[in-house]
């Protein structure tokens, strides 16, 4: 008979239960020597100043993209807004009211926030 890890004998099912079977003996857990060389820190690549670049970036390349959306729609189209009536060409008739609808989503954002600071601060 062999006390070789490998060569285990296996339980008899039958005279076993599943709630009194003996557990499998483990092997001891391997130790290794502490390593000499010290481990890499990851460090992160992204600073103030990168992060601030790629957004400058990302902005130039919407602008280019605004200007050729306004230099395909150079149409002129009639606005009027209450009592003023004016000629715009369509790409800025279109860019002005996004505009507008970001200003007005920003008060509304704005005044919740502080609606919620007054709360949290109670």
């Amino acid at each position: 008979m062999s006390t070789n890890a490998e060569h285990l004998p296996e339980p008899d099912p039958d005279l076993t239960d599943e709630r009194t079977a003996p557990t499998p003996p483990t092997a001891p857990p391997a130790t290794t020597p502490p390593s000499t060389v010290p481990a890499k820190h990851r460090q992160s690549l992204s600073t103030r100043t990168g992060t601030t670049w790629m957004s400058l970036i990302a902005g130039a390349l919407i602008l280019i993209i605004l200007l050729v959306f306004i230099l395909q729609n150079l149409d002129q189209v009639q606005v009027g807004l209450f009592f003023w009536h004016f000629s715009l060409p369509l790409g800025v008739a279109v860019l002005l009211s996004v505009i507008g609808g970001a200003l007005v989503m920003a008060l509304v954002g704005g005044l919740r926030i502080l609606q919620l600071r007054r709360v949290a601060k109670r």
